[in-house]
């Protein structure tokens, strides 16, 4: 492929598999965030109540024996269950057997963020009891990240690339960029997203040494991004993975367009903290609109981070006014419905915005009451906006100076 042919190809989006918390299955999240239906509730996972934070997005009504074999649990945490379940959603949404594919034909890319404690909690637990298991801390948390991949290749015989990005909440974001540079290169189809979960007392530790949670009990107060009442996020599990394939093989199987295709991306990491520099979030989406040869005005929507946290919102507003002009274009937070679920929100926000290009619709950014940033921003509120979106930028953000911007177009798009 040409240098000019590879930067215009577009892969298509032919599945997706959601699990998140306010809906179990793409299109039942779907219409429940259409609904604007809140997912946040007080932890049932363990006992919260020596923790200042109480508050989780869960995903409900999830019974794992009811989905995987029963030699698969013992195996697995939760978050691999929930990742082998959104896998298997997209791949028959998609109408995908991977066994039928050349025996390279197929991988995984997924990310994960403070996902695999779990896991890591229950041997160390084990190893702490009477006559527990031999296995260290060091084993443990080395067999966090690859686990997804893993376990998804392995069930659905998927032989071709494989990898596990770290890059925190922006993670869902680069997976699918680097699946995307593998079906570009030959790979006929990828399964690519992430599903995370740290919902464990060691997670909890963890999550709550950022200083960014929010301590309100109230689960429709708790996470009020670009709100003044903004105090910090609710933290959840979930997300979404996607069958990414080659526009030819796609079109081959009776399937041309899909759901959209991903047409940009770029990632850019912050300056040194004091430094003076501007964070490197405009950049991220200047760069992702240039990958996709578009210009600020043919953005329809932006999903953004929605950190939750005042100076980081701040930040978010005043990028995004930067490049599209203040008020330019909507902004929505569905995931003030869900919680931030880790790597697997920008995933979810991903299939959202895909699916807002299906239907026509921007969901809605609930309980944000007072906005602290609309001479900035056009922030979305309660209800749907019915107005008919063509492209969309997904915005992402990891703790430590992650950014990344992907840009998608909706059906019939094609490639440029």
């Amino acid at each position: 492929m040409t240098a000019v042919a590879a930067a215009a190809y577009r892969p298509v989006v032919t599945g997706i598999g959601v699990v998140s918390p306010n809906g179990l299955g793409t299109e039942a999240h779907w219409a429940a965030t259409l609904r604007g239906e809140l997912g946040i509730t007080a932890v049932t996972r363990f006992d919260p109540g020596q923790y200042p934070a109480r508050l989780a997005g869960e995903v409900k009504d999830f019974v794992p024996g009811e989905h995987l074999s029963g030699r698969l649990l013992p195996q697995t945490d939760q978050m691999t269950r929930l990742a082998l379940v959104a896998a298997a959603e997209a791949l028959a949404d998609a109408g995908a057997d991977p066994a039928e594919l050349p025996y390279f034909g197929a991988g995984v890319v997924t990310a994960a963020s403070a996902g695999g404690f779990e896991f890591g909690q229950r041997e160390l637990e084990a190893l702490w009891s009477k006559g527990g298991a031999h296995v260290s801390a060091y084993q443990s948390f080395a067999w966090f990240y690859p686990v997804n991949t893993g376990q998804i290749s392995i069930r659905h015989a998927m032989h071709g690339p494989g990898a596990a990005l770290v890059t925190d909440h922006a993670g869902g974001l680069d997976a699918v960029a680097k699946a995307r540079r593998h079906v570009r290169d030959g790979t006929p189809l990828m399964v690519t997203g992430s599903v995370d979960s740290a919902l464990s007392p060691w997670a909890w530790v963890c999550l709550l040494r950022s200083g960014r949670l929010s301590e309100s009990a109230d689960p429709s107060r708790a996470y009020l991004p670009f709100d003044r009442g903004a105090n910090g996020y609710v933290p959840g599990e979930g997300g979404a993975l996607l069958v990414l394939e080659d526009p030819a093989a796609a079109a081959r199987r009776g399937i041309p367009d899909g759901y959209g295709t991903i047409a940009g991306h770029a990632s850019t990491f912050d300056p040194r903290p004091g430094s003076g520099r501007e964070p490197g979030l405009r950049r991220a989406i200047e760069l992702a609109l240039a990958d996709a040869r578009l210009a600020p005005s043919d953005i329809d929507v932006v999903f953004a981070d929605a950190a939750g946290v005042p100076e980081q919102d701040l930040l978010e507003a005043q990028a995004l006014a930067a490049v599209f002009g203040p008020r330019a274009v909507p902004v929505t937070a569905p995931k003030t419905m869900t919680g931030r679920l880790l790597a697997g929100g920008a995933a979810l926000d991903l299939a959202m915005a895909l699916l807002a290009l299906r239907d026509g619709v921007i969901p809605p950014t609930v309980h944000i009451d007072d906005p602290a940033y609309g001479a900035l921003v056009d922030l979305v509120g309660p209800s749907p906006r019915e107005t008919g979106p063509a492209t969309a930028l997904v915005v992402a953000r990891g703790v430590g100076g992650f950014n990344s911007a992907m840009v998608v177009n909706g059906k019939g798009a094609g490639n440029g």
